[in-house]
């Protein structure tokens, strides 16, 4: 009985060992990680953004939210014209970014796990944009489009039943690339790795980005109140919503322990700053109580805790903000249109005047 309860468990051992070192993959819509959206970025991404669309949009928040906007019914409107429903059929995003982050970014490239049918949404594309051009690469398809006047193109290929890439010709070809095995992905890039392995994969939102050592010299060299930053290699960053709350945490790697403590010593004093307006606003105050500050020889971070309520305050207040400003326009815009109305009945007047 005893050998047979030891074989049991170790067959559980390696039943469980065997997800739990489960190597990334093509994403597949339905059963796809977020790591595994990492398998179609481009292996020079010195960025990384990657989304848990599925998760965020079937938060009771952002499902309110999305019912109760004006323009729910255009929401409607798109899931009855594509077919695809984002609540429900939109599973990961992510994004590479290629070039130096300090200058302009020389390639970039986006992919969206979903379930979609490729005819029908194509076609729907080819309506939308009639000037829509096609090209072949590597056995696949690529579109391109240009959306407004003086814009660069972008790019779209429909990798599979499952993967659509977007971006410069460059990053969708990159992808591309990847995914015909004649390149290799940014789990490759040891750079990122480190960067990667640290981050909150399981985040509805993550970040991660790697920081060339010109970039953060060039940035200390234009502002020497800066130098506490140079020593920063990294960013690795999420927002997450969990318990009604939103969290959000940026984590600045490198450095020392006497650069992240000023770095830190400075957040803090900005921080102090804006809880003076608490006076006036209230919910400026809470939001600063809820935002910590701290630092290691590793690190500096800053992480943020926000309930549901503190979120609907602010978003209340930054509503107000804004309508503050538009209505005086509105109003002024409105006089001058009465004016002007006035002006014509008194143009029409004097000309029935001549007339008689």
């Amino acid at each position: 009985m005893k050998k047979w309860t030891v074989i049991g468990l170790a067959l559980l051992v390696v039943f469980f060992g065997f997800f739990a070192c489960k190597k990334a993959g093509i994403p597949v819509a339905g059963s796809a990680r977020a790591e595994d959206m990492l398998t179609l970025i481009p292996k020079d991404a010195r960025g990384i953004v990657v989304i848990d669309v599925h998760r965020a949009m079937t938060t009771e928040f952002i499902d309110k939210t999305i019912k109760e906007s004006p323009n729910y019914q255009k929401y409607q409107e798109f899931i009855k014209e594509t077919g695809i429903d984002p609540q429900k059929d939109i599973f990961f995003a992510s994004v590479g970014i290629m070039g130096e982050l300090s200058e302009n970014v020389s390639s970039g490239v986006g992919v969206i796990n979903m379930k979609f049918n490729k005819d029908s949404l194509l076609a729907k594309i080819k309506e939308k944009q009639p000037n829509l051009t096609e090209q072949a690469y590597e056995g696949l398809t690529m579109i391109s489009m240009v959306p407004g006047e003086n814009e660069k193109p972008v790019f779209a290929a429909f990798l599979d039943e499952s993967n659509i890439a977007l971006g410069t010709e460059n990053g969708v070809k990159a992808v591309i690339d990847i995914l015909k095995k004649k390149a290799d992905s940014v789990l490759k890039n040891t750079e990122m790795a480190g960067i990667i392995k640290s981050s909150n994969k399981k985040a509805m939102v993550w970040c991660a980005f790697a920081f060339p050592p010109d970039m953060m010299k060039k940035l200390v060299a234009s502002n020497p109140m800066l130098a506490s930053l140079e020593g920063l290699k990294s960013l690795a960053v999420y927002f997450d919503y969990k318990n009604k709350a939103l969290q959000a945490e940026i984590k600045g790697i490198g450095g020392d322990a006497d650069k992240n403590k000023q770095i830190a010593d400075f957040l803090t004093g900005l921080k102090a700053l804006g809880g003076m307006a608490s006076a006036e606003k209230p919910e400026i105050g809470q939001l600063m109580n809820k935002i910590e500050v701290s630092s290691a020889p590793e690190y500096v971070k800053i992480y943020v805790d926000l309930p549901e309520d503190l979120l609907n305050k602010l978003s209340a207040a930054a509503k107000q903000q804004v309508e503050g400003i538009i209505k005086p326009e509105a109003k002024e815009e409105g006089k001058e249109e009465i004016k002007k109305e006035e002006t014509k009945k008194e143009e029409i007047k004097k000309d029935e005047v001549k007339i008689k």
